[in-house]
């Protein structure tokens, strides 16, 4: 018969490889926020000072704070089971973020804990863990909790998680460098949390009151990945799949193109990466955004659904059918989730991609002759300018017999080498930054003037056609106030 044998694992061995598993400084401090907002914390504070003789970084919530039981069980590696039912307001899951999160970025883990004024604390240390190859904690007297970093911020009730000697996030860099380095990670942080946080920093999730987050000193806005304040958004309807009982919610959003952002969100969305990486669907956790960007492989990401998002919602109940990581940054949806996804894709990407050809119909008849023409012959789509267009026409009008023929090779020659592929790129990275032209005002009236003698010759030109062929032309759409004072001024 076999007998049993106790093999503990070395402390020091699994401590070093708990430091490797795939946290960012991103989601190290997402993570502890996850304990703060559990918490009812509803002001969140993180600091970061380099200016110290030992650079410390620190998180201080006003929650409900912990005595020294309730800390040490905190502390303790995997506190809860992943299958113990939790509160349904609880964003952890495995018991091990607090710690892994934070042995991701430094050697050194404080938390200080209050209620009621009295505060207890305890730390661990990676090098205390390495010289004994045990886990040992440290239990802090009044006295060396005094000298902790930032104590002097924590509240009669709440919590404050301190990270110190830092190797992962300083990457072993000293002044400037490090400074530099550093600043770029916690500017990456305040986006990532603005993002996975943004429906509690707007206090939309029910149940919970809204909450704030700063960063030095530097409150978080919330970033809404579905642009829901612009009237152009649509809201598709909202779609249920039940299971075990628990109900997931996929509410679709087809975003506003391009044109229809104001200069301030569209470098608001733009800063945080383009439409095409981040569409996708978007999988919330008790209101916490876990994963996002992602089509599960139901589909490839492309233009066509560029602009769509499906923002899910499930319980924590459904942890274990969502297969989500220590991280809590990837989640699967369980099969009859994927099966609806599936179906709401094939209505959503229909209208994503007439949100655009929608937008270049419009383009395209917003005149009587455009200066370009869309033909579709037999399943092919071509581009051509429009040898219609009365500008050419005129032109050929003046050309001697065996000129026109000359002027329609060229048109012909300039439709057939449009840089599809270049266009394509440019615009669906940076569309706002494509300026065919920019001309002064001086320029506009020269240009205008030679628009009126092709059109008109030495006649009385008619003002009407001549605002109809100005705005076939993008040439001036920039310049209407010029236009306009121009026809004025020669077409009365």
């Amino acid at each position: 018969m076999a007998r049993e044998h106790l093999l503990p694992p070395s402390a020091s061995s699994l401590s070093a490889s708990m430091r490797d598993l795939g946290y960012s400084l991103e989601t190290a401090v997402a993570d502890l926020i996850d304990n703060s907002i559990s918490a009812s914390a509803t002001t969140i504070d993180i600091f970061c000072d380099l200016t110290r003789q030992i650079p410390a970084l620190a998180i201080i919530d006003d929650g409900d704070g912990m005595d020294a039981d309730k800390l040490l069980a905190a502390m303790k590696h995997g506190s809860t089971s992943p299958k113990e039912k939790r509160d349904i307001h609880d964003l952890g899951r495995f018991g091990l973020g607090l710690k892994t999160a934070s042995f991701s970025q430094c050697r050194q883990m404080t938390i200080a804990s209050a209620q009621n004024g009295e505060i207890v604390s305890a730390e661990w240390n990676l090098d205390l863990i390495d010289k004994k190859d045990d886990w040992i904690i440290s239990i802090l007297d009044k006295g060396e909790i005094a000298q902790l970093p930032f104590i002097d911020l924590l509240e009669a009730k709440g919590t404050i998680v301190i990270w110190q000697n830092m190797d992962r996030l300083l990457e072993d860099e000293h002044g400037q460098k490090r400074d530099e380095i550093v600043n770029e990670k916690l500017d990456i942080v305040e986006k990532h949390l603005a993002l996975v946080f943004h429906r509690f920093l707007s206090g939309e999730v029910r149940g919970r009151k809204k909450i704030s987050i700063s960063l030095n000193g530097h409150n978080v806005e919330a970033f809404d990945p579905f642009c829901r304040k612009n009237s152009a958004t649509q809201l598709l309807p909202e779609e249920i799949v039940r299971i075990d009982d628990e109900l997931v919610q996929l509410q679709p959003y087809i975003l506003p193109h391009h044109s229809r952002l104001s200069a301030k969100e569209y470098d608001y969305y733009l800063n945080r990466s383009d439409f095409i990486s981040n569409q996708g669907a978007y999988i919330y956790r008790g209101g916490r955004l876990m994963a996002w960007g992602d089509w599960f492989r139901l589909i490839p990401k492309g233009e066509a659904t560029k602009l769509a998002r499906v923002q899910i919602d499930f319980p924590n109940s459904l942890d274990e059918s969502w297969t989500i990581d220590i991280k809590k940054s990837r989640a699967r949806p369980p099969q009859p989730v994927r099966d609806r996804l599936r179906q709401i894709i094939t209505k959503i990407s229909g209208r994503s991609t007439s949100v655009h050809r929608g937008r270049g119909k419009k383009l395209f008849e917003e005149v009587e002759a455009p200066v370009w023409e869309r033909y579709a012959d037999q399943g092919t789509i071509r581009y051509a300018l429009n040898k219609e267009h009365p500008l050419v026409q005129s032109l050929m009008g003046k050309l001697d017999s065996e000129f026109p023929n000359r002027l329609n090779l060229l048109l012909d020659s300039i439709s057939s080498s449009l840089p599809i592929e270049m266009i394509y790129s440019d615009f669906s990275t940076n569309p706002r930054d494509i300026e065919q032209i920019s001309l002064s005002e001086e320029l506009v009236v020269e240009k205008l003037k030679i628009l009126e003698e092709s059109l008109f010759g030495n006649k009385l030109g008619d003002a009407e056609i001549f605002k109809e062929v100005v705005l076939s032309l993008k040439l001036f759409e920039n310049h209407h106030d010029v236009v306009e004072k121009y026809i004025a001024r020669e077409l009365k």
